[in-house]
């Protein structure tokens, strides 16, 4: 559909008048997040509206109103959304503002279909140092900024309290987390002997993410590089192997599940079936309703912490959402409409992360604002503590299938942890050695 056609559409929605020749300047984005016009197409107060789709809508809505000489339209894709945009990277017709994970800016950035961004931060009076180095880190490809960072994201130890109790750890209201290897096999044996469920409640069932996760954190946290350079990947290495091993004996031992896809996972956690669930900063919402649910298994009895550390020195992989720009010619209004844009996404940037994901701005992350969102206190570490991969890699969402596949294998004792994460090498080299 042509650009001038969806402007028209989105500026109908928004009850204008202005015919195609408006003197507006066009502005036309591309994300997901979900389509939920039906019911906030209308709404311009973001703190009254909650969950992703409702606050992205709300937001641009709001952007809208309070920019009426920029006429924004928007193009709503399903998740992710990186077919379509090839697509029309290819057809030389890109939309002008694009939502980005992190981890994918380096394969569009290496081919030059990424316009680095430090010209529109300066526009909009964006220093690099209001961003968290985890927010930084997560747009940066051979020092240059591809994108704007919006918010951080990880793996988070999703704890239920109430069996926490149960099993002896809970102290001053928290919980009792492992500080060793040796920590968490004890307190986890513990757990299992007084309250008959596991400690660990895994989805290693076509979930490699989750698995993949484990072994980066662990790896950061003992600052082993898990890429040396852009086509290696090493992690079967002593330490690598002990992670892998320890995490086989849980499961081994019964103090972890194996045998759960993500769906099952989330629905044992809900039902009060185990300890902990490592998953996302994602899951904080749902969670967090069934923690304000009387009647359900985490009624009251939920908390969120980043993952304990076992190793080395506090660290946790992480990738985030991001705002990149897709090179093509642009007038001096439009680079001035993007550069309002990213002003506005970052002055509301504390209304994003009530979502559940991290702050990528140093000064909502150490707002009293933030910190008095449930559970945020908690988490707040993860935006200082959080790495992403090195940005010279690229695909790295297939290469985190790749390593989570064989992690998974170990994990559950199909492979030793030696073959495992050797053949996690050998497939992921074989692999980058085909990218251009």
């Amino acid at each position: 559909m042509k650009r001038w056609i969806l402007s028209i559409a989105a500026a109908l929605a928004l009850g204008s008048c202005s015919g195609p020749k408006s003197d507006r300047t066009d502005l036309y984005l591309q994300r997901f997040f979900g389509e939920c016009g039906a019911e906030f197409g209308g709404t311009t107060d973001i703190g009254k509206v909650e969950g992703e789709c409702g606050i992205i809508t709300t937001m641009i809505n709001a952007f809208a109103k309070q920019n009426p000489d920029i006429a924004i339209s928007q193009n709503v894709v399903a998740w992710p959304g990186y077919p379509q945009l090839t697509a029309q990277m290819a057809a030389k017709d890109p939309p002008d503002l694009v939502t980005m994970h992190g981890g994918v800016i380096a394969d569009y950035a290496a081919k030059g279909l990424l316009e680095p961004v430090e010209p529109y931060l300066r526009e909009a009076g964006l220093a690099p140092s209001t961003f968290t180095n985890a927010g930084l880190q997560s747009v940066t490809v051979n020092g240059r900024m591809y994108g704007l960072p919006w918010d951080t994201h990880g793996g988070l130890w999703h704890v239920n309290t109430k069996l926490f109790a149960q099993a002896g750890l809970m102290r001053g209201g928290k919980p009792v987390l492992p500080t060793s290897p040796q920590e968490l096999l004890t307190q986890a044996r513990q757990f299992r002997e007084r309250t008959g469920k596991p400690y660990l409640i895994q989805s290693l069932v076509g979930d490699p993410a989750g698995a993949a996760r484990t072994l980066y954190t662990y790896l950061m946290a003992q600052r082993q590089p898990i890429f040396p350079d852009a086509k290696q990947l090493k992690v079967n290495t002593p330490q690598g192997r002990a992670i892998a091993d320890l995490f086989h004996q849980m499961t081994a031992e019964g103090l972890g599940t194996s045998n759960m896809d993500t769906p099952a996972a989330i629905a044992a956690f809900m039902n009060g079936e185990g300890g902990v669930y490592p998953t996302g900063t994602w899951m904080i919402g749902q969670f967090e309703t069934e923690e304000k649910t009387a009647g359900r298994p985490l009624y009251r009895s939920y908390g969120v912490y980043p993952y304990p550390t076992l190793w080395g020195k506090p660290a946790s992989f992480v990738s985030g959402h991001t705002w990149v720009v897709p090179a093509r010619e642009r007038t001096p209004e439009q680079k001035r409409a993007i550069a309002r844009f990213f002003r506005f996404m970052i002055d509301h940037n504390f209304d994003w992360v009530r979502t559940g994901h991290l702050p990528v701005v140093k000064a909502v992350v150490e707002s009293p604002q933030f910190m008095a969102l449930p559970h945020r206190r908690d988490i707040a570490p993860l935006a200082t503590i959080g790495r992403p991969l090195p940005g010279y890699v690229q695909r790295q969402s297939a290469v985190e299938g790749i390593v989570g596949e064989e992690m998974a294998a170990a994990i559950v004792g199909q492979k030793s942890s030696a073959q495992a994460l050797g053949d996690a090498e050998r497939r992921v080299d074989e692999f980058l050695a085909e990218v251009e």
